[in-house]
This record gives C-alpha cells, sequence and structure tokens, in this order.
C-alpha cells in the first residue's frame, strides 16, 4: 500500500469475531521496565540506569531500581499470567545480569531466567524470549555503545550465553526489540537512553543493531536445534494531511523511510532504500557519509532468513511537510526534557492532529491503521507469520471504591484493535497472535511510573497487584478465543 494513498476508515464490525483455534494470546513485559533488583546477584548498570540519573531525563526523577519487584515476585507474577488465561509470554533478558560488564557469563544472573522459563513452562505458558530490550551493559555504551560494530559481536556473545542454557525449552526468540527506538530515540532524538543527540549516529546505530540482528540469527541458527526466530519491529502508517499536496505527501515517504523501511528492507530485500539513502546524504558521521559504515557482507548478514515477525503498532500518524501547530504527540517529548525530532534528515515534518480519542500518552486510537499495516505487509513483503508482539494503551488507572480498577477505555481500545487483526486474518493475512502491551504497569521509560499499560494495577509502594478489568475481559478472550457482540459505533 502506497503511503500516498489514504482509504476512509472502515466500518469496525460488532457482530461476534471468532480467532483460529491456534491462535496464541499473550502477554508482554521487558526486563528493566518490571525486574528491579538493579544490582543483586551480579547486575552491573544499564545504560537505562546511568539515564535514570540524569536531572530530567524521567520523568518525576523515576529510576528502574524497584519497578515491580518482578525479581523477587516471579512466581507468584507467573502464576498470576496463568490465572489470567495467557498462552505465551513475552518477556526480556537482562544483558547486564547474563554478562555483566558485557564480561564473562554471569550463573546467578542465568539461573533466574532459568527459573522463569521452567515455572512458565510448569503452568502450562508458552516462553517467548526478547533478547534485546534496550538495556545495553553501560561499559558497552562507553565504548561507544550501538555506534561501535564491536557492540554487534559482542551482542552475539551474549545471545550465545543464553541460548546455551535456555534454547532447549524456549520455542521462539526475538532477537530485537524496536530497533527504531533503541537507534533513532537514543542516538538522534536523546529521549530515551543513553540519550545522546548526535543525528547521524542514530543511523550508524540502527546498522550496528540490524547487524547484531543478523550475526545473532545466523550463530543460533547453527546450533541446530528446532526454534524460531525473528525481531519485533515498532511500525507506523503514515498519512499525509492532504493526499494532494505534494510536499505533505513527500513527508508521508519520509516517515515511511525512516520508521519502517530503514528496517523492514535490509530484513527483507537486503538493502536500505534508495529514497532514504538520498535524503540522509549529507548526514556526516566521523566526518564520512554516515552510509559509509556499511561493509561488504553486512546486508547479507542482516538478511538472514528469519521465521517470524513480530510487529508492534500503537497508532499512526497524519504527516505535514508544512509548519502545523495543531499536532499530537507521537511519544518523543515530555515537560522535564526537551528532544530532537528522531526523524534525521527530515526534522521539518510535523503531525498534525486529526481529532481522534486519544490515550494518556497523547496517542490517537486507530485502529483501521493496524488493519491497513498488516494487509501492507502481506502484499509488499515475504509472507511470513506475523505475530502482534505489543499494542495496548496507557489510561489514568486507579482503584475505585470498591477496591476494583475498572478500565473500560482499555478495553474498548483492545476490542476496537483485535477486530482490525481479525479482519486481516479473514482476508488472508497470517497473523498469530497477540501480545498485550502489557501484562502490568511498570516503568513507562522517559514517563517513569506516570503512565500505565496494564492489565494488572500495581500499587507501587505496596507492590499489590490487582487486575483490572481489562485483564478479566482479555482472559476470557483468551479462553473462548471469541470477541462477543458489541453494540455501539466503531471505536
Amino acid at each position: 500500500m502506497s503511503v500516498q494513498s489514504r482509504p476512509e476508515t472502515a466500518a469496525v464490525t460488532h457482530a461476534e469475531a471468532r480467532f483460529p483455534r491456534d491462535f496464541v494470546w499473550g502477554m508482554a513485559t521487558a526486563s528493566y521496565q518490571i525486574e528491579g533488583a538493579v544490582a543483586e546477584d551480579g547486575r552491573t548498570d544499564s545504560i537505562w540506569d546511568t539515564f535514570s540519573r540524569v536531572p530530567g531525563a524521567i520523568l518525576g526523577g523515576d529510576t528502574g531500581e524497584v519497578a515491580c519487584d518482578h525479581y523477587h515476585r516471579m512466581p507468584a507474577d507467573v502464576g498470576l499470567l496463568a490465572d489470567l488465561g495467557a498462552t505465551s509470554y513475552r518477556f526480556s533478558v537482562a544483558w547486564p545480569r547474563v554478562r555483566p560488564d558485557a564480561g564473562p557469563v554471569n550463573a546467578a544472573g542465568l539461573a533466574f531466567y532459568d527459573r522463569l522459563v521452567d515455572e512458565l513452562l510448569s503452568r502450562g505458558i508458552a516462553p517467548w524470549l526478547t533478547l534485546y530490550h534496550w538495556d545495553l551493559p553501560q561499559v558497552l555504551e562507553d565504548a561507544g555503545g550501538w555506534t561501535n560494530r564491536d557492540t554487534a559481536h559482542r551482542f552475539v556473545d551474549y545471545a550465545t550465553a543464553v541460548y546455551d542454557v535456555l534454547g532447549d525449552r524456549v520455542p521462539t526468540w526475538t532477537t530485537l526489540n524496536e530497533p527504531f527506538c533503541s537507534s533513532l530515540l537514543g542516538y538522534a532524538a536523546g529521549h530515551h537512553a543513553p540519550g545522546r543527540q548526535e543525528g547521524a549516529a542514530g543511523l550508524v546505530a540502527a546498522h550496528h543493531l540490524l547487524l547484531a540482528h543478523g550475526l545473532a540469527t545466523e550463530a543460533l541458527r547453527a546450533r541446530g536445534d528446532d526454534v524460531r526466530f525473528g525481531l519485533s519491529l515498532n511500525l507506523t502508517v503514515p498519512d499525509p494531511s492532504d493526499p494532494t499536496d505534494p510536499v505533505d505527501v513527500d513527508a508521508a515517504r519520509r516517515i515511511d523511510a525512516l520508521h519502517n523501511r530503514l528496517f523492514l528492507d535490509p530484513v527483507f530485500r537486503g538493502a536500505y532504500p534508495a529514497d532514504l539513502l538520498e535524503d540522509t546524504a549529507d548526514l556526516q558521521w566521523q566526518g564520512r557519509p554516515w552510509h559509509d559504515v556499511v561493509r561488504d557482507g553486512d546486508l547479507a548478514t542482516i538478511s538472514t532468513p528469519i521465521d517470524v515477525l513480530g510487529v508492534n503498532y500503537y497508532h499512526g500518524n497524519e504527516v505535514s511537510g508544512h509548519p502545523r501547530t495543531d499536532v499530537v504527540g507521537i511519544g518523543a517529548d515530555h515537560p522535564d526534557r526537551v528532544a530532537l525530532s528522531p526523524f534525521v534528515g527530515s526534522e521539518h515534518v510535523t503531525f498534525p492532529s486529526r481529532g481522534l480519542p486519544v490515550t494518556d500518552m497523547g496517542w490517537e486510537i486507530q485502529p483501521d491503521g493496524l488493519h491497513r499495516l498488516l494487509r501492507r505487509l502481506h502484499d509488499d513483503y515475504p509472507h511470513l507469520p506475523i505475530y502482534l508482539t505489543e499494542t495496548g494503551a496507557a489510561f489514568a488507572d486507579s482503584p475505585g471504591d470498591d477496591g476494583e480498577v475498572h478500565d473500560p477505555d482499555r478495553i474498548a481500545f483492545l476490542d476496537a484493535y483485535l477486530r482490525a487483526v481479525h479482519r486481516a486474518v479473514e482476508e488472508g493475512v497470517d497473523v498469530r497472535g497477540f501480545f498485550q502491551w502489557s501484562f502490568c504497569d511498570n516503568f513507562e521509560w522517559a514517563f517513569g511510573y506516570a503512565k500505565r499499560f496494564g492489565l494488572v494495577y500495581v500499587d507501587y509502594e505496596t507492590q499489590q497487584r490487582i487486575p483490572k478489568s481489562s485483564a478479566h475481559w482479555y482472559a476470557a478472550l483468551s479462553r473462548t478465543g471469541t470477541l462477543p457482540a458489541v453494540d455501539g459505533s466503531a471505536h
């Protein structure tokens, strides 16, 4: 689907919707966001530990030092996952636990994940492991981080150490989660750790992250076990504000190149998009064009075949190439810190509001974009099993007078997005699972504990867990595989 065309939003079907019997109903988390115990059992600092100490970097001065205390409460959390009907659990491993300071393997750190996998399997929950959800060891950042090619090779050392212990029990492995965020938000915009604002560094980091993905996929597949490998990309749907205005159409093309095709095309086509290279031709890294970091053979490695594609989708955006003031949040700013645009070479692009309902993040609620994205992946790229490895919504949840947490807005959000998925499945798109972000409220990166995405409410003072009404709704859905008929207008 061309980003230059925007069909009218399709009416959402509110009839009963049945998913395939083997459809995966999962929940997702990430290590730094829930584990806490940042200095226990040999774990050393990650870039997020360091970034959290920077004044103004994290809303409210929050850190992941305790988070949800999952490191100590893991068995009970897994029991709650089972009670809520999860058939799969997507978690990430903390690199600084497994190889502290990127050094020798730490048996105590690996033992935690060994116990976690066994606990999941004992409860009938399939583990889905993510190797990198942004917690790079600080010692590697001190050596250049993802702008240093050597970091890709250190990632392989780490990945093989994890695989050698867990590869016999974990059926699906994700190398990277959202490399857009860990490269462009971290190295160009400064919104995420390590907080660098160096323009071309974001593209250099993106290349080395993709190289790490390819190298690790090759290394792990060579071990010969019957395991699926993939990565999770956060993708968007950029619509030109005026489809008849060449300036707006070009702006949408630029965002599509930097947000989507920068990652999709090397992985599936073995090349960076020609228009992206043209848009960023003037960006220099260490006195040379940024693209000079790409060496012979890199793109062949990056395009090593994968088995599954993880798609993370929260919202699309209207896009304009003109200055606009009626803009909507894209998650790259908060009141305490000035972040730059992550869209290097296209910093002039703006994101006008369409007047749609928004979540507590200020993100527009746009299920139609999810349907269009899934169709585009089906139409434009090799057919692989697709899993929605993240989607969900932040709302300002709190317990009511009855002690329960009622979140009808989240239920409506999930119903609308899942109906978009169901529509794609009925049209032949091979979507096989859905992971709700997130299992529980947690440390939401630069927004600290101010935003709640969880199906389970967490009282951070007491660490009490309270399943929200959406958790019970999702549990019923996972057990029946059926969205009940709903009256009312489209979400």
